[in-house]
Formats: C-alpha cells, sequence, structure tokens
C-alpha cells in the first residue's frame, strides 16, 4: 500500500480547510443593515450559484487567497439559488448588474467595486480596508 499511498495520499493526510466568518445573506431586510454597516465598515457580498462549476472554483480560490480579519469586512454569502429575491433586490439596491459568481464591496452605502467570474480574484481589496 505504500506505493499506492505515495500517489494517491494517504487516509492520513487530510488538508486543513480555511472556513471564513460567512455571514449568511438570506433576506432582503439585511440588505439596509449590510448598507448602515457600510458606513463604518466596508461589507462585501458574494453571490454564489450552488449548482455552478465556475462559481465552485471562483470562490473556492477566493477563500484560498482571502487574508483579511473579521474587523477589516463583513462578509455575506449569498445562495442565490435559494434567494433569487434578495439576489434580484441586491442588484437594484446597489445599482449592478447580475451576475454570477459576483462579488461587491460596499462603503458608504453603495457598490463601491464589484466583479464577477475570473474577475473577483483581481479585486485588490486591500484598498477598501481602512
Amino acid at each position: 500500500m505504500g506505493f499506492l499511498n505515495n500517489i494517491f495520499g494517504s487516509e492520513k493526510e487530510v488538508k486543513d480547510e480555511k472556513v471564513l466568518p460567512w455571514i449568511p445573506l438570506n433576506s432582503v431586510a439585511q440588505l439596509d443593515v449590510i448598507a448602515k454597516k457600510s458606513m463604518t465598515k466596508p461589507q462585501l457580498i458574494f453571490k454564489h450559484s450552488t449548482r455552478c462549476g465556475i462559481s465552485r472554483m471562483v470562490i473556492k480560490q477566493f477563500v484560498e487567497d482571502y487574508n483579511f480579519s473579521e474587523e477589516d469586512f463583513d462578509l455575506y454569502y449569498l445562495d442565490l439559488l435559494n434567494h433569487r429575491d434578495v439576489s434580484s433586490e441586491v442588484g437594484f439596491k446597489f445599482q449592478v448588474n447580475h451576475e454570477s459568481p459576483q462579488v461587491l464591496v460596499i462603503k458608504n452605502g453603495v457598490a463601491v467595486a464589484f466583479a464577477s467570474h475570473g474577475g473577483i480574484n483581481q479585486i485588490d481589496l486591500n484598498q477598501f480596508v481602512k
């Protein structure tokens, strides 16, 4: 079994997955809270499609690269398939066209940055941290 373990890895090898402090975004009412909180701290909304391979790939890369603390951002996760009404309202309230996957940075009540697909991991979030 040593040979197979060298190729496929042993069962004892378990990678610790990075877990972010996601806040579930599942109601339209939360958008007013996000806008208000953005007056003192940037808010980040990640719109994710759980059935999309590209969305899975992008969120995985986002999680791996994310290196901010809870003091820097509040980090919201929106499962847009289960909360289409919230997803639609995000676009309306923050004046961005719907895309998936998509990230929005909300500061002072407005979307100061947003991107979709591969552009998500190109946003320099450092510029929004105090």
